[in-house]
């Protein structure tokens, strides 16, 4: 008996059943990534695919895992797990960070940077991650916590106006930045302080992860070895 039936055997469920399980979370996912412009997918929501049907403690751990297995081999995707930080207790204006049990997962793609942008990126929507860098890297300088009236501040003078809905590439600006929190690169707290409420931006799990961190960081440091280069000049 293999190893991989040797954990089946643990459900008492045929292994047509949990084929179809795993392809039914792999459908979701990939479905929920596109209708919803890569927002992470909570893991309950998996988790609800497999237990609408089946009562079994640790059946849905292992149908994410072996969809997670199948998404990188037939697929080429990444299905990575996210932690997200929230905030436990305001005291004073400050707010205590704990890293609470929800988890939740997007997928990336495992294919070369110069075979993604040549066979798969959309074009159409790199606008769209420009605008993810620019912002997520003016909180990432501020020390990954800034005001919003000063991340708009310095938006503003690049053009981007909190007002602006009609923008000709972002459309409504307001928006565009509120689908980067939607997507976790970016959250919001508000503040209760002395001088009354104060909403913050910050950044959330998916600018804090490792890959997407250290693209920030390069694309942070070109910036400045250009300005670099500019000033010698």
């Amino acid at each position: 008996m293999s190893n991989a039936d040797e954990d089946l055997s643990q459900f008492d469920i045929s292994k047509q059943e949990i084929d179809k399980l795993v392809a039914e979370v792999i459908r979701y996912i990939l479905f929920r990534t596109n209708q919803n412009s890569g927002c992470p997918i909570k893991r309950e929501e998996l988790t609800q695919l497999v237990t609408k049907n089946y009562n079994q403690y640790n059946l849905p751990s292992y149908v994410i895992n072996a969809a997670k297995e199948k998404l990188s081999s037939i697929f080429g995707y990444e299905l990575r797990e996210l932690h997200r930080s929230r905030p436990l207790s305001k005291k004073h204006g400050r707010s205590t960070q704990v890293m609470v049990d929800s988890k939740s997962y997007v997928i990336i793609s495992q294919l070369p940077a110069d075979i993604y942008k040549k066979y798969v990126e959309d074009v159409t929507s790199s606008h769209l991650t420009g605008f993810a860098f620019v912002a997520i890297s003016i909180v990432h300088l501020a020390g990954g916590k800034l005001p919003e009236e000063n991340l708009w501040h310095h938006l503003k003078r690049m053009g981007l106006s909190e007002a602006e809905e009609n923008h000709p590439v972002l459309g409504n600006v307001k928006q565009a930045l509120e689908t980067l929190v939607q997507q976790r690169y970016l959250q919001k707290e508000k503040v209760t302080g002395p001088e009354g409420n104060t909403v913050f931006y910050e950044l959330a799990e998916r600018a804090l992860d490792g890959p997407v961190s250290e693209r920030i960081k390069q694309y942070i440091s070109q910036i400045v070895k250009r300005d670099t280069a500019t000033v010698d000049i």
